[in-house]
């Protein structure tokens, strides 16, 4: 199960990412566009959505890279986050549907439980 813990660390801290570049690609995109136009109330409207969406991205994300960076230090804490993560990340089809399953797969196994309840782990 060990290895299982670590790739399902990786794996959410690379989604979250790809979702912080995600992040910025939208919001340097559309503030962009809003400066091409050349037209306050669009550039005004443009910068709102773009902020609005990279903020939902980025909270969206930085749970994920939490959660595994605690997954690599194997805190019982992270176990619980990824789970919540892994929880919305059904809604995210389909490779956050996926790695969902797969996170709650590893982390609600028994052999997992007993890695995370060790008081002083290893790593």
């Amino acid at each position: 199960m060990e290895k299982h813990i670590t790739v399902v660390a990786v794996l959410h801290i690379g989604l979250s990412i790809m979702g912080i570049l995600i992040a910025i690609f939208v919001f340097l995109l559309l503030n962009i566009i809003g400066i091409a136009s050349q037209e306050s109330k669009a550039q005004l409207i443009l910068t709102i959505v773009s902020t609005g969406v990279a903020l939902f991205f980025l909270i969206w994300s930085v749970p994920g890279i939490i959660g595994g960076i605690g997954l690599f230090k194997r805190r019982n804490w992270a176990r619980i986050l990824i789970l919540v993560v892994s929880a919305l990340d059904l809604l995210n089809i389909p490779f956050g549907t996926a790695l969902a399953i797969y996170s709650i797969w590893v982390l609600v196994h028994d052999e997992t439980v007993k890695i995370f309840s060790n008081p002083y782990p290893q790593k």
